[in-house]
């Protein structure tokens, strides 16, 4: 072997070493575990979809104990839960910016198992995008693919970059192909709130959409380009949708100015902070083209 691969191995494995320190073991089930960050002292970051049970987690913390954690809540449109746990005091660790990774770059996904230790898995940096929408409706920046395939159990670990600083959290969830890194400075945005609220507030409309395609001879009458809308399946009653005149049935093409051709562009509208606003609306009902608004509420607690 070369000099420059054994400087190379020995450097991951210091890389691995320093980051499993602040890596735990999240196991809500009796056999098998995801991973999980020390985020702040006391404070557990981990995969939502992983996590599967609210109630009686234990985590392994990296000098071998189990102890048990309490949800602090969670956020399925990102894939991240908090958990509180006061005996995880170990120190946070060093944070990167997700935002200097590019195509090709060399990353590690570091995880624990529940009575093996750490894990590791090399990942190269397959696609960096400025912003991607989920099809939670969540819009992650920077949406960072990496090239790895994750083991379960690495499900909830640390991504480290080529200076060993934690730049993300590793989720399958939203990759077709091998997985994500869910960056740390959206991390910290969504720990301040669950740890404030226990929820993200989202936006709600109180009605029930599905994608539509839109005929032709409709489209050349309106006039309108766009081949996809959604249309109104099912109206809340009392909701914002029932409050704005809308109907089951009507089609809408357009909300805030920008066109609707799918279920995502009207998501891409509850965001936490639009909760309250006025948006303008076009819709198709009986042929024609109407004009309405409608004002964004905040998501019932467990609602639709």
């Amino acid at each position: 072997m070369s000099k420059e691969l054994i400087e190379l191995s020995n450097a991951l494995a210091q890389a691995t070493d320093r980051a499993a320190s602040s890596v735990v073991a999240v196991h809500t089930e009796r056999r098998g575990s995801s991973s999980g960050i020390v985020w702040r002292s006391g404070v557990i970051v981990t995969s939502e979809h992983a996590l599967r049970r609210d109630e009686e987690i234990q985590v392994t913390l990296p000098n071998g104990r189990v102890v048990s954690a309490s949800l602090a809540g969670r956020d399925p449109s990102t894939d991240i839960a908090v958990l509180k746990c006061a005996e995880a005091s170990n120190a946070p660790p060093e944070f990167g910016d997700a935002a200097t990774l590019k195509p090709g770059s060399l990353t590690l996904v570091v995880g624990r198992t529940r009575a093996s230790g750490p894990v590791a898995a090399l990942g190269v940096v397959s696609l960096v995008a400025p912003d991607r929408r989920t099809w939670t409706g969540a819009s992650i920046v920077p949406y960072i693919r990496l090239d790895v395939g994750l083991q379960p159990t690495a499900v909830g670990g640390a991504v480290i970059d080529a200076h060993g600083n934690t730049v993300g959290l590793a989720t399958p969830r939203f990759a077709r192909f091998g997985a994500i890194a869910v960056p740390a400075s959206s991390i910290n945005k969504i720990t301040d709130i669950l740890l404030q609220k226990g929820r993200i507030p989202r936006g709600y409309l109180g009605v029930g959409l599905q994608p539509v395609r839109l005929p032709d001879a409709l489209r050349d009458k309106l006039k309108w380009n766009e081949k996809t809308a959604a249309i109104v399946m099912d109206v809340h009653p009392g909701g914002s949708a029932d409050k704005a005149g809308i109907v089951i049935g009507d089609i809408l093409i357009s909300m805030d100015g920008q066109p609707v051709t799918g279920l995502e562009d009207v998501q891409s509208h509850l965001a936490g902070e639009a909760i309250g606003k006025t948006l303008p609306l076009k819709f198709v009902r009986g042929g024609a083209i109407q004009a309405g608004s409608i004002v964004v509420a905040e998501r019932p607690h467990g609602g639709e």
